[in-house]
């Protein structure tokens, strides 16, 4: 997305200014769910919920099994503000005609300390929490979409964080903090799902390896070190979801080198949108947007699959259309578990519940059987061995 230029020098400015703060900035800033999303665009899932002290009521209880039941699929959303506020997950809910079971969330590393009541009020709910565990300072994206300048030189600038390199956190430099959060999840007492560093064969963001000074074999290094933590510190509730961005352009790259391995993540996941005017200039189905990258996933893991993000504008008029089209498409695809709706206005309206065409065709299309599902601490996260 172009935004007006401004005047050369302010440009410069703004350039060494956010370079300088990136240089400087401590770890440490909460931010609700896709306030981070970009522009366009491993572990052992835990046998029973395990209770603890500190683990609410609720943790033990409900339903027992495998989540989601075979031959099923879960509902999920992520909103603005995510449990913050759930006024938003209740109109989804209210346009959808049926609540979601996941609920994705997002935290930087910045300044995101755990906080597990944020947790608790998700699974209050009835809905699993996936975490959007992000190795960054967002301030520093805030301040590169304030310069105005053209979309790639924001990319260029929100993802030039050295502090954030991979080869620092596979150091152990981040390792205070990554136990914290470690002890914190794992006082939980039942399962959550941790999606870390997405979209990681892009470009836009510090922890891809084609950003920020990384390099080949970085980003599986990384990620087995953060996963190596939890498990040293017994958080084994944590499904972990590695999730990269479907190619749409010669920004995102392919998967080889990318995938940390079976022993480290327990579900893939696919963030793609249809989004004319956006990301395409003509009507995208699901399988166009999604099938060659899906390909790709399949070729190195057998994982379940979750579509982790997607998302429909009504540019052109055929957002109902889409919605139809893509639900009749999901059960082309037996491994496919779930499908995470980003109910948010950003750069267009993605929402299900900004159209009452958009509403009735989610209705419609999740009123199937398959879509029947319930989440409870106490059931255990699909694996694929199930």
């Amino acid at each position: 997305m172009l935004r007006p230029s401004v005047p050369r020098v302010g440009l410069a400015l703004a350039g060494v200014l956010l370079l300088a703060y990136a240089f400087v900035v401590a770890p440490g800033v909460w931010r609700g769910p896709g306030a981070d999303a970009p522009d366009r665009r491993a572990g052992t899932a835990v046998p029973e919920a395990v209770a603890t002290a500190d683990a609410p009521a609720a943790a033990t209880a409900g339903p027992t099994g495998v989540f989601p039941p075979a031959g099923r699929a879960f509902l999920g959303v992520m909103t603005d503000k995510g449990p913050y506020d759930l006024t938003a997950v209740d109109r989804f809910a209210d346009a959808a005609g049926r609540a979601p079971q996941v609920m994705l969330f997002s935290a930087g590393w910045a300044s995101a300390a755990f906080d597990r009541s944020l947790f608790d009020r998700i699974a209050e709910r009835h809905m699993m929490p996936m975490l959007g565990w992000e190795p960054w300072d967002h301030a520093v994206d805030v301040a590169a979409r304030d310069t105005g300048l053209p979309a790639r030189q924001v990319d260029r600038l929100r993802s030039t964080q050295p502090h954030y390199r991979l080869a620092r956190i596979a150091a152990g430099d981040f390792d205070d903090y990554l136990r914290s959060w470690a002890e914190g999840v794992r006082s939980l007492g039942y399962p959550v799902a941790i999606r870390f560093a997405h979209e990681m064969n892009g470009d836009w963001y510090p922890w891809c390896e084609r950003a920020n000074g990384n390099h080949p074999g970085d980003y599986v290094r990384a990620w087995r070190h953060v996963h190596d933590v939890f498990t040293a510190a017994g958080a084994t509730n944590v499904t972990w979801v590695w999730s990269p961005n479907a190619r749409w352009d010669k920004t995102t790259a392919g998967l080889t080198g990318l995938y940390p391995g079976d022993d480290y993540v327990d579900w893939v996941g696919v963030t793609g949108y249809y989004g004319m005017g956006a990301f395409t200039t003509s009507y995208s189905t699901f399988d166009q947007i999604f099938g060659p990258t899906i390909a790709e996933i399949r070729a190195v893991t057998r994982r379940p699959l979750v579509v982790t993000e997607t998302g429909a504008s009504d540019t052109g008029g055929r957002k109902a259309r889409w919605i139809r089209d893509t639900f009749d498409a999901l059960p082309r695809y037996p491994y496919l578990i779930g499908l995470i709706w980003f109910e948010v206005d950003k750069e267009q309206d993605w929402r299900v519940a900004g159209s009452p065409d958009a509403a009735a065709a989610f209705a419609e299309s999740v009123a199937a059987d398959r879509y029947d599902v319930t989440w409870s601490p106490a059931m255990r996260p699909q694996t694929g061995a199930d």
